[in-house]
This record gives C-alpha cells, sequence and structure tokens, in this order.
C-alpha cells in the first residue's frame, strides 16, 4: 500500500537534494520518546520531515485519509477508500511524524514483521514442511516480481539454512534475519 507513498517521498528527498529548498518550519505534532531516531542521521530526519510536511497537506501535524487521498491524487492515482483505509490501519496510531519516521525506518531497513516474511514463504510452501527446495526458491525469486539476479540469490543462501537435500528452512531462515545468528 505504501509504495506510492515511498516512491513520493523519494522523489521529495531527492527533490529537497538537489535543489536546497528547505520549507518554513511548522508546527511540531507532540511525540513519544523513540528509538526511531537513532536509525538516522539528522540530515536523513530533515529529509523526512519535509517529506512529511509535503503530505501533511492540511498541516496538521498527522497523516489522515484525505492527505493520502491528495497525495497520490497528485501522482495521477485514484486510490478507493478501501486501499485509503488499508494505509491508515497499517499504522499502530496516528500518524504523526513518529509514526511516519517508525513506519519507513521499518520499510527501509528490510525489517517487515516476522509474520509478513513467514506468510511470503508459506505460500510456497504447499505442504507445510516449513522448508522449499532451494531450487524452486532460485526459480521463484529470479522470476517473479523484484526480480532477483543470480548474485543476489547466491548472497541470500550464503549462510542460509539449507539441508543436505536442498531444502532451505524458511523458519529458520527467518529467525536468523529477524534475530541474528546465536552467535550475535
Amino acid at each position: 500500500h505504501w509504495r506510492s507513498v515511498n516512491n513520493y517521498v523519494e522523489k521529495a528527498v531527492v527533490s529537497t537534494q538537489s535543489t536546497g529548498k528547505r520549507g518554513k518550519p511548522k508546527k511540531r505534532a507532540q511525540r513519544a520518546t523513540s528509538n526511531v531516531f537513532a536509525m538516522f542521521d539528522q540530515t536523513q530526519i530533515q529529509e523526512f520531515k519535509e517529506a512529511f510536511n509535503m503530505i501533511d497537506q492540511n498541516h496538521d501535524g498527522f497523516i489522515c485519509k484525505e492527505d493520502l487521498h491528495d497525495m497520490l491524487a497528485s501522482l495521477g492515482q485514484e486510490p478507493t477508500d478501501a486501499h485509503l483505509e488499508g494505509m491508515i490501519n497499517e499504522a499502530a496510531g496516528p500518524i504523526n511524524f513518529t509514526m511516519f519516521l517508525t513506519m519507513f525506518g521499518e520499510k527501509l531497513n528490510g525489517t517487515d514483521p516476522e509474520e509478513t516474511i513467514m506468510n511470503a514463504f508459506q505460500c510456497f510452501d504447499e505442504d507445510s514442511t516449513g522448508k522449499v527446495h532451494e531450487d524452486y526458491l532460485r526459480e521463484l525469486l529470479t522470476t517473479m516480481g523484484d526480480r532477483f539476479t543470480d548474485d543476489e540469490v547466491d548472497e541470500m543462501f550464503r549462510g542460509a539454512p539449507i539441508d543436505s537435500d536442498g531444502l532451505f528452512d524458511y523458519n529458520a531462515f527467518v529467525r536468523l534475519i529477524k534475530h541474528g545468528s546465536k552467535d550475535e
């Protein structure tokens, strides 16, 4: 749902970097203390703030359904109410700047929730064994969606839990990418 917003944010960040323009400071929304600010340097946080302010069309410090609609319409899209509701409901609460930064921090750092990653693998595990053959997984990754190159698949498989029968244990893999190895 947020792919269009992500593209908009990237364009806004690139735009502000290339023009050097800085908007007037807007009234700040109250925010809770959050570790999300430690994920980015001050320049990145400022760029996200500028993107947030561009999306927050009514300048109330929160991104609402109407703000999303206006932003997506400016990109030539005609989102349905259900699509907009789905986007708003991805947040754990009202989308103030801290929530916005948290959502993009998670997306940019590849930290989809564990359940989301597991569900993606389970779609290709017809027998619900928790494993997918590495050749089948390679084929899927190189021919569907955002296609991986063979080198990218090789990199992913390096150190991945693949048994002697060539079965990729996606449960162990998800634990590894979400929690690190036991040594860490």
